[in-house]
């Protein structure tokens, strides 16, 4: 890692296919709000679970919660940290119950605010959820999630559930709950829209403390794009030493 004499701040991203869609993007605004350059701990991934081992097509990733980032988190120096969690919905497809999923996320606020990181949580997108029809919840349910078996109506039941609790342990955990309205994403109900994206989370990043002193940092491209520490391709497993990515700015990146 770099010199943390250097760095300005530590940055934690959890989530699935959202935050991997805009990885760079989420970093660069994090970092326009809490300043640069940073430590960042990545654990993302298309069709990630907070809880348990999942698949896609032939890559596999363990859960958010048992990954390498808490190791690295946990003996890392002190530094001002900013936690960014979303795609929590993502779990209900894969047909874990509402209390499963907000105990995933429980946990991992407890172990962020030991470390007295700044969290900002994004809700489920509960009100586009609702738009789909029966024919298109049915053509993407069998796209993204074919092993699923619940019914349009079994998911937005318990979508609200998820919804409901994540307000309730906003309240007693003390942490920045954001509700993310349907126009903000596409037809799949799911996917943040394309052009949206940048004033998306410009917005919700404003619910970080600014700690960047007026300073608006130039976007930094990668010097290097990182990669999983860990991850199974075609049932082989494949490691790759961290921080793999790095930015010019001297951000590195770490992704578990």
């Amino acid at each position: 890692m770099n010199n943390n004499n250097q760095l300005k701040n530590r940055l934690l991203l959890l989530g699935a296919s959202n935050l991997a869609l805009s990885q760079r993007l989420i970093i660069q605004l994090m970092q326009q709000r809490c300043g640069s350059p940073s430590e960042v701990l990545v654990a993302a991934g298309h069709g990630r679970s907070y809880g348990q081992p999942s698949q896609v097509l032939m890559r596999g990733l363990s859960g958010i919660l048992e990954c390498g980032l808490w190791e690295r988190f946990d003996s890392a120096d002190e530094l001002p940290t900013y936690a960014f969690l979303t795609d929590i919905g993502n779990d209900i497809p894969y047909e874990y119950t509402p209390e499963q999923i907000l105990a995933w996320v429980s946990e991992c606020v407890e172990r962020l605010q030991r470390r007295s990181a700044h969290i900002v949580v994004t809700n489920l997108p509960v009100a586009s959820i609702e738009t789909l029809s029966e024919r298109r919840y049915n053509f993407f349910r069998n796209l993204l999630y074919p092993i699923c078996r619940l019914s349009r109506d079994e998911v937005v039941g318990r979508a609200r559930v998820v919804h409901r609790g994540l307000i309730t342990l906003a309240s007693s955990r003390n942490f920045e709950l954001c509700e993310q309205e349907p126009e903000w994403f596409g037809f799949d109900g799911i996917h943040l829209g394309y052009w949206k994206r940048r004033q998306f989370y410009q917005q919700l990043f404003e619910r970080f403390p600014l700690a960047n002193n007026g300073q608006d940092p130039v976007a930094s491209a990668w010097q290097q794009r990182p990669q999983f520490a860990v991850k199974t391709m075609w049932g082989r497993r494949r490691y790759c030493q961290q921080p793999s990515g790095r930015l010019a700015d001297g951000t590195a990146v770490a992704m578990y």
